[in-house]
């Protein structure tokens, strides 16, 4: 299979939401608990943050996108935290294991430099070991475990905090 990295376009909605709301409707590995229209998608990247990095993965045998990564700036009410992002991954079901995150951590780290990041911060669900094994390949640490973090319908949900120095 052959990947195209490049950033994201308004156009991409329709292939954003098909590889993201399968992953909520699953329910095992987001705390994301309701899909998205490809118009909420659509508004979703037209006010993206001007700082904000947001990736897609392409297939180019077929033109799909089978994954996305996006960087947002970690709080707006304060210029302390103006050198730390929060990032998020998202890879389609049938593609992971073959490389898709680390092409998009590639791209989105040299992208998140240029923007002035130095720190990036994830909130990871303490039941996906992939997602986390993902992430500690590419330099990420655990700085702890905010526990019942989440509520995803009645179930309580551990939240692993992981930041990575740029």
């Amino acid at each position: 299979m052959s990947l195209i990295v490049r950033q994201v376009s308004i156009n991409d909605a329709q292939g954003i939401t098909d590889v993201l709301n399968p992953i909520i409707i699953e329910g095992l590995y987001t705390v994301l608990d309701t899909t998205f229209t490809v118009d909420e998608e659509k508004e979703f990247i037209a006010q993206f943050p001007k700082r904000g990095v947001f990736t897609v993965v392409v297939n180019e045998d077929d033109s799909k996108i089978i994954g996305f990564q996006n960087i947002e700036p970690f709080a707006s009410y304060t210029k302390a935290f103006d050198h730390v992002g929060i990032i998020g991954t998202f890879v389609s079901s049938g593609s992971r294991g073959q490389g898709v995150s680390k092409k998009l951590f590639q791209s989105t780290f040299e992208v998140a430099k240029a923007k002035g990041y130095e720190k990036l911060f994830a909130y990871v669900r303490g039941d996906n070991e992939r997602a986390l094994s993902a992430y500690l390949k590419q330099g990420f640490e655990v700085v702890g475990v905010a526990r019942k973090h989440a509520k995803v319908g009645d179930v309580y949900v551990d939240e692993t905090l992981i930041e990575k120095f740029l």
